[in-house]
């Protein structure tokens, strides 16, 4: 039996974000909602047969991907001043600062190598790692398909309006209100959700960023991928 993939789960970030002279991302606290998936309606509709008759049918449906995970949520935290025990000599709260969250599948990441991904050079190679088959209509390249994000820094590294491979992720009109990047820092993707402040999302309610990561629900596989979290805040 295919795996069940959870599609959209709901979530807050809490974090603390310390400033140093190279604004690394710092890992975050992850506090779970409810996770859902978009259900079938069953049976389907019907139509009536006849011996005899050829009868056109114009037939549309849909079927969940099994090579995505959906994220959605708000962020909350400060900004701080504080040495190396987290003894904080000033902070400044933020409610639903600008920024960026990121997620990878790797516990550490080389953030001084971070960089676009490049889709000529590391498709084949990342795609193998999800089993995604070339020409899947919910691929890597498929999804990622613009370069149309705003300016945006990781770890001080300025990334220019539309330099790397991006995606939108839908308001509740299916309009993209939301901004996703993928990067890399080699041997990892690093997907990078643009924080927007309490933007009407896809279920009709406020949030702070959509995000979408790989997650490999092909075949008989039934194992599910741990993700980790960092966060850059303004």
């Amino acid at each position: 039996m295919k795996k069940l993939i959870n599609f959209i789960l709901i979530f807050s970030v809490i974090l603390i974000l310390s400033t140093f002279a190279i604004a690394e991302p710092n890992g975050v606290n992850v506090s779970p909602g409810a996770s859902t998936r978009g259900g079938a309606t069953n049976p389907g509709n019907d139509t009536n047969a006849m011996a005899g008759n050829v009868s056109e049918l114009t037939i549309t449906g849909f079927t969940t991907t099994q090579s995505w995970q959906g994220y959605f949520g708000n962020v909350s935290g400060t900004i701080q001043l504080a040495n190396n025990a987290n003894n904080v000599l000033y902070n400044w709260s933020l409610a639903s600062p600008k920024g960026e969250i990121y997620a990878s599948n790797a516990s550490t990441l080389a953030w001084a190598g971070i960089q676009c991904y490049d889709e000529a050079n590391n498709l084949t190679e990342f795609e193998n790692m999800f089993s995604i088959g070339v020409g899947d209509a919910d691929g890597l390249n498929e999804t990622f398909n613009l370069n149309n994000h705003p300016e945006f820094f990781t770890n001080s590294r300025q990334f220019s309006p539309g330099e790397c491979k991006s995606t939108k992720l839908y308001d509740s009109a299916g309009v993209g209100a939301f901004n996703e990047v993928l990067l890399t820092d080699g041997p990892n993707l690093v997907f990078t959700s643009l924080l927007s402040k309490d933007v009407n999302g896809f279920d009709n309610k406020t949030h702070d960023f959509e995000m979408l990561v790989l997650e490999n629900g092909h075949g008989t596989d039934t194992n599910t991928t741990t993700y980790y979290f960092w966060a850059e805040l303004e």
